[in-house]
């Protein structure tokens, strides 16, 4: 198991530190350019309908400036009329369908694909016919793997949250049990003919559980990266994760 996993770093929180002080620095677009350059393989941004920390603004600026490189940008986004509208203007490398709700602090839970498949699967072909490769982000559960296929989808993102969070708080039973759902789902997704991705919530010390997934293939990470930068540099942080990464999968540097 040696294929090299793709590394999409999430500059949302740097746009969250600006937006503290509503002003113009620190840049997200400085921070994807740092990103790449320390070994991320695409740049992921969340355009939330409140706003809270990645603009309007911002997409133009990653969009035009990744486009320029060569790098795609994947852009996280609810399934409404307005974030439709927005993408079709921009027309990303990819999008990632995500659940949304104003009251919460980061994404919970993955996308009821399931539940919501009338509206969801002609939003899904509405990016594809835009070019745009489109991801669901869904938790670890058979029901929502197979709907996703139905919607016509290339590629389901695994919400991690919930082994992360336990394997951090030293619950193993739990931390295996939720393991082994997301293992159970790669195959499924993956025999099913979507690519899988997976992230939420990964950190030094999750990141290799999941990188060795065999179906996996790409890893979008965020805030941890954004925090540690904090105290080592954004570049110092992403070289380590990209060499757990590696680790993981048995590549060499």
């Amino acid at each position: 198991m040696n294929r090299r996993l793709r590394l999409g770093v999430n500059i949302d929180h740097v746009a969250t530190i600006r937006n503290a002080r509503g002003g113009l620095y620190p840049d997200p677009a400085r921070a994807a350019v740092e990103a790449l350059e320390a070994g991320a393989d695409g740049i992921t941004a969340h355009l939330r309908e409140d706003r809270r920390h990645i603009s309007d603004a911002d997409i133009d600026t990653l969009a035009a400036m990744l486009a320029e490189r060569g790098r795609p940008l994947n852009l996280e986004m609810a399934v409404t009329a307005e974030m439709r509208e927005i993408a079709l203007r921009h027309r990303p490398h990819a999008v990632c369908l995500v659940p949304e709700r104003r009251e919460e602090r980061t994404t919970e839970g993955g996308l009821d694909v399931a539940g919501g498949h009338n509206w969801i699967a002609p939003f899904v072909m509405k990016l594809k016919d835009a070019g745009s490769r489109v991801s669901l982000f869904i938790g670890a559960d058979p029901m929502q793997v197979e709907a996703a296929a139905r919607t016509g989808a290339q590629v389901v993102e695994l919400h991690t949250g919930a082994f992360c969070d336990a394997a951090r708080e030293s619950r193993v039973r739990e931390a295996g049990a939720h393991l082994d759902a997301l293992m159970i789902a790669a195959r499924q997704a993956a025999s099913l003919g979507l690519e899988v991705h997976a992230g939420h919530g990964i950190d030094y010390d999750t990141v290799e559980a999941v990188a060795a997934i065999p179906e996996v293939v790409e890893l979008n990470i965020g805030h941890f990266l954004i925090g540690e930068a904090i105290f080592v540099g954004l570049g110092p942080a992403i070289r380590r994760m990209r060499a757990l990464m590696d680790d993981a999968r048995g590549v060499e540097a």
